[in-house]
């Protein structure tokens, strides 16, 4: 997981004064705590980065596979797992608000 290299604290009024400004340094590793007198009420920070897409792991293995010559192999209890995912996954329907 990657933290917040430097936390800011700040008004609602800062805040919306810029915005702009605000998201930026976020972007490069801030998290601000926006206070109301003195008592935090949100948190701004980036989101949590997500694991990699199936495909790009096999764009991954195969281009292991080209420069090592070697093909790699899956621990069978994971590839089992991920059959099993696979085999029982639903089409995800979220709700709608009116």
């Amino acid at each position: 997981m990657i933290e917040a290299m430097w936390t800011l604290r700040m008004t609602e009024a800062e805040l919306a004064r810029d915005i702009h400004a605000v998201l930026a340094k976020v972007q490069e590793g801030a998290e601000v705590i926006v206070e109301q007198d003195y008592r935090p009420v949100a948190v701004i920070r980036t989101p949590l980065a997500k694991g990699r897409l199936l495909s790009q792991c096999i764009a991954l293995a195969e281009a292991h596979e080209k420069e090592a010559g070697e093909v790699p192999v899956l621990d069978p209890d994971f590839a089992a797992d991920v059959e099993e995912i696979v085999r029982n996954r639903k089409p995800w329907n979220p709700l709608t608000w009116d």
